[in-house]
Formats: C-alpha cells, structure tokens, sequence
C-alpha cells in the first residue's frame, strides 16, 4: 500500500471522507437564517440542525472505531456512508424543524465512519513522519471542503430551494461509496478480542494517561472553530446584513486560511519542532480571541481577518496535534482515533450550543469563548512541555 502510485488513489479518497462533516455542515449554514423565518423558529432552535448533527456524530464514532478494529475497515465504512445516502434524501424531503433534526441525526450517525475509519486507514498504511506528512496533505484537501460547501450552497439557494443541498450530499455520499468499494481492506492485523468485549478498548485508552490529557488539550483548541461554524450565519447575514452569497464568501476567506495553516505546516514540519508549531498556533487563536473582542463588531473585515488568524493557528496546529495524539497509543488505533475526534466533536457540540444562546451580543459570546479557549490550551501545553507530556512515543 505504500508505493507511490497506491498513495496518489488513497490520499484524495482519505480527505474525501474525512471532510463529510465539513460538507455536511457548511453547505446548510447559509440556509439557517431563511429557515428560521420560514419556520418561524429562533436561531437556537434552528441550529439544532447542527448541535444534533455533532452530539450524534461524536457518539456514533465510539461505535465504528472498536466494531473497525475488530472486523477491517471497509464493510463498517460501507454500511457508514450507505446510512449517510439514504439520511440525506429523508433530509431533503423535511417539512419542518423537528423533521429535519431527527432527519441529521441519521444522517450524523452515518457520516461518522467516514473521518474515524479514514484516520484510522491513515494509521494503518503510513508511520512516524510519513503519516504526519499526510495529515498535513489530507488536511489541505479537506480545508477546501468548508470553503466551498457554502459558496455551493449559497448559489443553491439563489436559483434552488434548500432541499437541494442534501441532495447534493447524497451525491456526494454515493461517490465516496463508490471509491471505498474499489479500495482494498488496510487493516492487517485485526483485533482478537470479542465483540461483546470490543468496548473495552475505550476502557484501555481512558486508562492511557497522556493520551487522554492529549485528547482533551486538543480538542479544547478546536472549540473556538465550532462556534464560529454555528455563529458565522447570524453574525453575516443577520448583524452585519450580507447576502447568502456574501455570506458564503466570507466563510469561505475564513476555511482559506485554515487551509493556508495546514500548508504551512506541511512547508515546516521538516524544518521546525512540531511542538513549536502547536505552540505557535495555540498562541494565534489566543491574539486573532483579543483582536475580535477589541474591533470584530466594527465590520465583516474587521471580524473576518481576527477570525482567520485564529482559524490559521487551528490549521497549522492540528495536524501534529492529531499525530501526537495518535503516538500516544500502540494499538486500537480504531477506537483511538474515534475517541479522539468524539471529543473534538462533543465539545464542538457545547461551543456550538454556548454561541447559539442569548447570554450576551453574539459576537462578544465568540469573542470570549475563543480568548479563554486559546489562553487554556497555551497555558495547558506549556505546562505538559516542561512536564514531558506529550512526547512522541
């Protein structure tokens, strides 16, 4: 699997299933303030849509991971993004709110074997350096996702209704259906132990001390990323009164610089310490948290360049945030990697849902959640430094 010619074909297929939930997320984000009104519903009801998305998703991944390790890849991957088609056309025939929440919940729980098992094939097929290489590679693909999904889905709204988007999905499900079918199984040595005993291989990792503080520092780096996805429609759309379309260009100027971070660090990681890449970037979400809290609610620019310094800094620091996470573990690499972007999710889950309240002005809620999000992962990660936490393994 490692020749050159089989990582060209598994490389575009491996970002095409990590970047589902990126599709199925940021193509619906310019609809959320129309279907608001068209259900006559508020923003936190309506953004359910996504937080239920999420929650879901998360829990879904703690199924596939350990079922994966013990079984091969392929056939739960299959059965995942099978669910995923046939939950994207019950989407696009929703009536209401309550039909189309039920209708992602299906859809997320499908959805989620395509970024667990594709982390976990990653790990199968590359090793040390090589496999952080393609993280970053990987990462650059699939960036591209968040910026066009709602450039896609804005100009499918200005000729189309919203039901077409999830008909896109399923098309986009159905492709990915079809480059799994043509893959061969990457799993080579499989789990032996039973299935009525699979779930203990989250036991085992819990009990894996620097893979579980590794876990949770990085995932509490992404939380910043997650309320900006269930704020941006609102603050766009609503506060600074764009388009759908204007909206969606503005996102998508945010998802370029999270890919510009994940080039960046593939130009660096043969040059500089991944450590010292973590620690640039947990500091840029910490200065781009100050700059929107000080001028954000000045304009969409004045709010757009804060919000892609920090959405660079999460691009450079994730992919050897993912490695490192990985290095902590020798086995299960399944269940590790559906652990890990459970949390990522689940606490994306709560950053989505603090966002969508009333607590404060919209744009001082995502200011402050990523200023204390970013101060903690930098104070937290310099602190495991000096305490050897966090070392490749």
């Amino acid at each position: 699997m490692n020749d050159s010619g089989k990582i060209k074909n598994i490389v575009p297929l491996l970002a095409l299933l990590t970047a589902f939930p990126a599709f199925s997320t940021d193509m619906i984000l310019p609809a959320i303030p129309s279907l608001a009104i068209l259900w006559d519903k508020p923003l936190a009801v309506v953004n359910l849509i996504l937080i239920c998305f999420f929650v879901t998703y998360g829990f879904s991944l703690l199924f596939y991971g350990p079922i994966s390790d013990r079984y091969g890849r392929k056939k739960p991957l299959m059965a995942g993004i099978t669910l995923y088609i046939f939950a994207s056309i019950l989407c696009s025939m929703a009536s209401g709110a309550t039909a189309l929440i039920v209708f992602r919940i299906l859809q997320a729980a499908g959805a989620a074997a395509s970024a667990a098992l594709s982390m976990a094939m990653t790990k199968d097929i590359f090793s040390g350096t090589e496999r952080q290489r393609i993280l970053a590679y990987i990462a650059v693909i699939m960036a591209l996702a968040p910026m066009f999904a709602p450039i896609v889905g804005g100009w499918i709204l200005a000729y189309l209704k919203w039901n077409w988007i999830f008909i896109a999905q399923g098309i986009m499900g159905l492709i990915g259906l079809l480059g799994v079918i043509r893959t061969p199984e990457t799993l080579k040595e499989r789990s032996k132990v039973p299935i009525s005993k699979v779930m203990h291989s989250y036991g085992n990792l819990l009990l894996n001390r620097n893979y579980v503080i590794m876990v949770l520092v990085m995932s509490v780096s992404l939380l910043p990323l997650y309320s900006f996805i269930a704020s941006s429609s609102a603050l766009y759309i609503n506060g600074f009164g764009m388009t759908e379309q204007g909206f969606s260009y503005f996102f998508a100027f945010n998802a370029l610089a999270l890919m510009a971070g994940s080039m960046s660090c593939l130009k660096l990681t043969d040059r500089m310490n991944s450590n010292h890449l973590i620690t640039a970037g947990f500091a840029g979400i910490t200065l781009g948290a100050a700059a929107i809290l000080l001028i954000g609610q000045n304009g969409p620019w004045s709010f757009a360049i804060p919000m892609a310094l920090v959405t660079y800094s999460i691009g450079l620091s994730r992919p050897p945030s993912n490695h490192l996470v990985l290095e902590q573990v020798h086995k299960d690499a399944g269940a590790a990697s559906s652990l890990l972007i459970f949390t990522y999710f689940t606490l994306g889950a709560v950053g989505m849902w603090l966002v969508s309240l009333e607590w404060m002005e919209r744009m001082q809620i995502l200011g402050t959640i990523t200023l204390v999000c970013g101060a903690l992962v930098l104070a937290a990660w310099l602190i495991l430094q000096k305490k050897g936490i966090g070392t490749e393994n």
